[in-house]
């Protein structure tokens, strides 16, 4: 079940240059972090980027929600699978970002920014847990233009699948909409993450207006309980947000929604129509977990990148726990080298 032809799939989202390093509660306090979250950067926060890399010996990583998931998806998939689209500066960050995605063989249509740097995330780990702070920079200015001139909406043309971040809806949501259109208008299969629990609080609108265009919803549970508080659900019960998410109208019926929830080490719930499924994750052990850092995305990519080869619904989601358990035992957002061909759960 190979995909059928290239760049199949397209992703649309933030790139990120991750500056990540091991932190400890000092740290997380002297910028005012919690140690397990992910926000946009105010200008209280803007040090902590020379911080790590001059205090802490920082690692930098190619990361960025979405360009996250279009690694994970390629690693997967037959080469020339997965293209991507993002907002870069014209700085050394970018050069960075460049060679770590031609490594990972990775097509990407950057719109370069003359005047804005490459945006960055600081990534504090502190045990298990780890917070994400963002200055965009240059991710912030992407724009309708790029997305629509000739060479970039011939890739738009020629995909099958969109995947957009949630993290999108900070920098351009006329983008976004315009692949959720097109994948409706074509029967094209779209795929949307919440990616954080600011998203539904604080971008609720255009959040809102998305929705009827998801064909798949991923997100996890603590996105999945902000989604609930910010609509008013009176439910914390994670199958019925599940179910909610689902339910929605749909611009397009001639596919049914599907909404997938992590959990972490329980049980991924995944919801069709009012059909609510448990999949028991990949057993690991806790001394192989590195970093969880990224661990969302690699399981949107493998999920992703079974249904861009035809899998049926329970074998994408064990893709994407397999992914997510190799990622987990990596450094930041990255999978293991020569590259590991999927096995299935034993379960």
């Amino acid at each position: 079940m190979a995909a059928t032809k290239e760049f199949a799939l397209l992703c649309l989202e933030n790139p990120l240059l991750d500056i990540q390093a091991q932190g400890n509660d000092a740290l997380l306090e002297k910028y005012g972090l919690k140690p397990n979250d992910a926000i946009l950067a105010e200008e209280k926060h803007l040090g902590i980027y020379e911080d790590l890399l001059n205090n802490f010996s920082a690692k930098l990583i190619a990361g960025g929600g979405a360009q996250n998931t279009a690694r994970g998806a390629q690693y997967m998939l037959p080469p020339n699978s997965v293209a991507y689209l993002g907002g870069v500066g014209d700085d050394k960050y970018s050069a960075i970002l460049h060679d770590a995605v031609k490594q990972a063989g990775l097509r990407v249509e950057y719109r370069v920014d003359p005047k804005h740097p490459t945006g960055r995330c600081g990534v504090i780990i502190t045990g298990h847990n780890r917070s994400l702070c963002t200055d965009l920079g240059a991710a912030n200015h992407y724009d309708l233009d790029h997305l629509k001139s000739p060479e970039v909406w011939k890739l738009v043309e020629n995909a099958s699948f969109y995947f957009v971040g949630g993290y999108h809806l900070t920098v351009c949501p006329p983008a976004a909409m315009a692949l959720a259109e097109e994948a409706a208008k074509n029967n094209k299969v779209f795929v949307f993450s919440l990616s954080a629990p600011f998203i539904p609080q604080f971008f609720k609108d255009p959040l809102d207006a998305m929705a009827p265009y998801w064909d798949y919803v991923v997100g996890n549970e603590t996105e999945a309980l902000s989604y609930a508080e910010s609509h008013g659900l009176e439910t914390k019960d994670i199958k019925e947000i599940a179910k909610h998410l689902a339910g929605l109208p749909k611009a397009n019926s001639k596919r049914e929604r599907v909404a997938i929830i992590t959990q972490g080490t329980l049980p991924t719930v995944v919801a069709v129509g009012s059909e609510v499924t448990e999949y028991e994750v990949h057993a690991i052990d806790k001394s192989l977990i590195n970093d969880t850092t990224g661990a969302g995305d690699a399981f949107a990519a493998g999920f992703t990148a079974g249904l861009v080869a035809g899998a049926p619904l329970a074998k994408c989601v064990d893709q994407g726990q397999w992914l997510a358990k190799l990622s987990i035992q990596e450094l930041g957002p990255s999978f293991p080298f020569p590259k590991q061909t999927y096995q299935p759960s034993s379960q």
